[in-house]
């Protein structure tokens, strides 16, 4: 019986008591629910290769994991946000860590992956790397791509841009069974023959970020539709069609167009601005872009920093590529934007396409005149702005609020006094890497000033600025600086850039693009190749006014991908039975070493020197020579798993991978996988490294090898001859290498050609000896 219990007058009320028990009950759920939902955080739960055939039994077999973890089938619903059931088997779910802990356990499960943000890697270009327009006589402008689906893992696309028109385009490849998904301001029309599909995925950044997108201050769009620029960007250079005059604010003018300008386009939005790309999303966008039935994958996304030099199965590109290559999907990516320091490079698995970023032959100079009428260069994308008269010149020390603080040097926000920077030209040395031109530019208007010199080594890449900027190199800037400090009445004019073409020696790496080795996997070789990335002109949001016709310049490893992407169309379209590891051994044995004055290609930094592997990879992409190799390096699945197995994952883990039974008890090593680059990390004494090649070329061919040792090694080939014929098309040959004296452990390079008088199939080399004995006796 209940008691009824009044606190007046000490009698009981049995039931109201009941209600404030259950009351307090119901708030304890919500506080334990809400305390539950604060601690959780997206986790992917890695399942290898799919089960079922039937992607609706892969996703019940995943929400019936969950409801065995969280113990009811309305817990699981609410805790997924993506299954992975197309490309390969998983799923995204919110997890605490014990449950992430718990789950890992679970037979099945590969790798439970906690949900990590990545980031973007932000005309003449083609002319450059020798893809001309539209010639009979030539194999990659005659196909242009054709009927190759080439996908875009990036922020989305402006649909209305000219460079995705269908014009002249055949219709939809018969295997390609992707949609076009609406959502704000996206529909179906928006799909045509070039842009043939477009998906869109959110929910890993929504939950990252556990704030809503806000629309009003049109932060994106929840739809296909590219709210930053950059998805718009690497598309059309990868695949955009042909636009006349297609300019940025009247520079580089010309005939916009993409590497495979006939290729389709798919559209795969998985970043988000000022939000990042994170691995739930890309995942998914692997998954759907392996079932719609691409043919290439273009992937401008990476590491804030190389976490996971390569796939230790936490890795979701190399987790997602993996599979897409195992479907023949040729996958593509940037190698990172944090040069020029060795090993920051990403995206290092060994079944990807790095690309590194070079600047072409075309520069914007503008004249900055003194007022002792010296004329000092620099360069420049502010065009119409600048002030054709001359204005106060001063040096941003100068002017700082508080002369003992360095930040005014750098002309970082809030230096500056207003009063004294009022109406002048100021000029400022970039000091740190957390400042830019765009935001001191933006600190000098806010104090009043007109203009900005920004004072720069290197001088990789161009930005539009809030006022006339110009930048220069510390040598013409401590030029100008020099004037300053003698003149009474310091002034300068800053003139409009233009455009020229032909006057630089081109190409050479930029500062920025991230060097190797790998530190997790140094026996593979990256970037593999590299490809122009400074100031490419290509199609863009545009919600700018300067940005005329929606096109604008930027800089980053991402344009150099898509400059790959688009040859890598070119060639499948012409070899469409090419596997993903025959392709990227064209590009690389092809390259090219040597820039236009005929010397060695030079990388910048702190100091300028010859471009090495760890820098360009083969060397400068040269399409034409990539479609007849001569000679290619294949790689299957089996030897993929087999290097997997060298750096110590176990046959069961892998069993789980591939579902398929694997055995790693076969003795291999990492530097055996057959890539058309060498790398040796740790060579004692000696080493053999063993390769397979495949003739392409002629039927009847005999190859001799032509070594270049790495300086201090010695170096032999067996066979030194490679003789093919109509019954032997494929033949193997191994190198050694001796340490022969005394070294301080510095990575050599040197390179292994062989040709047959008509190709030059070139492999870099690039060993490291670990052993400080000298030899005589090898």
């Amino acid at each position: 019986m209940l008691m009824d219990f009044n606190t007046r007058n000490g009698t009981c009320a049995g039931k109201n008591y009941s209600l404030v028990v259950l009351a307090f009950i119901l708030l304890l759920q919500h506080h334990l629910y809400t305390l539950v939902e604060a601690t959780s955080k997206v986790h992917i739960v890695y399942l290898g290769e799919k089960k079922h055939d039937d992607p609706a039994s892969t996703k019940k077999f995943h929400h019936k994991i969950l409801t065995n973890l969280l113990g009811s089938k309305e817990a699981a619903y609410s805790s997924i946000l993506y299954s992975y059931k197309h490309g390969f088997s998983g799923f995204a779910a919110r997890l605490t860590e014990s449950q992430a802990e718990t789950i890992a356990e679970f037979p099945g499960v590969v790798q439970v992956i906690p949900n990590r943000i990545h980031k973007l890697h932000t005309t003449r270009s083609w002319d450059f790397i020798g893809i001309h327009q539209h010639s009979p006589e030539n194999h990659l402008t005659r196909s242009m791509g054709k009927g190759t689906i080439i996908g875009v893992i990036d922020s989305g696309v402006w649909p209305e841009s000219e460079s995705f028109k269908d014009e002249g385009m055949d219709p939809i490849p018969s295997h390609w069974k992707g949609i076009c998904q609406q959502g704000e301001l996206f529909n179906s029309t928006n799909c045509n023959k070039k842009l043939i599909g477009a998906r869109w995925f959110v929910k890993g950044a929504l939950d990252e970020s556990k704030t809503p997108i806000n629309k009003t201050e049109g932060e994106d769009f929840l739809s296909p539709r590219d709210g930053i620029g950059h998805g718009t960007h690497t598309a059309s250079t990868a695949a955009g069609y042909f636009v006349k005059r297609a300019n940025y604010t009247g520079l580089a003018s010309g005939l916009a167009r993409g590497g495979a300008p006939l290729a389709h386009l798919a559209i795969y939005k998985a970043c988000w601005s000022n939000r990042g790309c994170t691995d739930a999303d890309i995942l998914k966008a692997f998954d759907k872009a392996i079932h719609d039935g691409v043919d290439i994958l273009s992937v401008s996304v990476g590491n804030e920093i190389p976490l996971f030099s390569y796939v230790d199965l936490r890795d979701t590109i190399a987790i997602g590529s993996f599979h897409a290559t195992m479907k023949g999907i040729t996958v593509v990516c940037s190698a990172g934007n944090d040069g020029p320091i060795s090993q920051t490079i990403v995206n290092t698995a060994p079944w990807l396409i790095t690309v590194a970023a070079t600047k072409i032959d075309r520069a914007f100079p503008a004249a900055i005149t003194l007022g002792n009428n010296q004329t000092l260069w620099g360069q420049s994308i502010d065009i119409e702005k600048h002030h054709h008269g001359f204005a106060g010149l001063t040096y941003s020390e100068r002017i700082a609020i508080d002369p003992t603080d360095d930040s005014a040097k750098d002309c970082q926000p809030g230096s500056l006094n207003a009063t004294l920077a009022s109406g002048k030209i100021v000029l400022c040395f970039s000091i740190s890497d957390e400042q830019d031109i765009v935001s001191a530019s933006a600190t000098v208007k806010k104090a009043g000033g007109i203009g900005l010199i920004y004072a720069q080594f290197p001088n990789d890449g161009l930005e539009p600025c809030k006022i006339p900027c110009i930048k220069v190199d510390y040598e013409v800037g401590t030029q100008i600086l020099v004037y300053i400090r003698k003149a009474r009445y310091p002034i300068a004019k800053l003139s409009d850039p233009i455009t020229v073409v032909g006057k630089w020696v081109s190409p050479q790496v930029a500062t920025f693009s991230s060097r190797g080795p790998s530190s997790m996997t140094p026996a593979v070789l990256k970037p593999d190749i590299a490809a122009p990335g400074v100031d490419i002109i290509a199609a863009f949001r545009p919600h700018e006014k300067k940005q005329s016709n929606g096109y604008a310049l930027l800089s980053g490893t991402s344009m150099a991908c898509p400059h790959v992407t688009g040859i890598v169309a070119l060639i499948k379209s012409v070899h469409q039975d090419w596997s993903p590891a025959a392709i990227k051994s064209a590009l690389v044995t092809t390259a090219s070493q040597t820039g236009t004055d005929g010397t060695s290609i030079s990388a910048e930094g702190p100091t300028r020197k010859e471009a090495d592997p760890f820098d360009i990879g083969g060397g400068q992409v040269d399409p034409n020579k990539a479609m007849d190799p001569g000679l290619i390096y294949n790689a299957t699945a089996d030897d993929y798993i087999q290097f997997l197995c060298s750096l110590g994952y176990n046959s069961a883990s892998l069993t789980r991978l591939t579902k398929t039974t694997i055995n790693c008890i076969r003795k291999t090593d990492a530097m055996n996988l057959n890539l058309p680059s060498i790398a040796i990390p740790n060579l004692k004494k000696t080493a053999t490294v063993r390769r397979t090649v495949t003739n392409v070329g002629n039927i009847n061919s005999k190859y001799k090898a032509v070594v270049q040792a790495p300086r201090g090694l010695q170096m032999t080939v067996e066979p030194q001859t490679l003789s093919f014929n109509i019954t032997t098309q494929i033949l193997s040959y191994k190198v050694t290498f001796f340490s022969t004296q005394k070294m301080n452990g510095d990575y050599k390079f040197g390179s292994l050609t062989w040709t047959d008088g008509e190709h030059l199939v070139r492999s870099p080399i690039a060993v490291r000896v670990t052993r400080f004995e000298s030899y005589t006796d090898v």
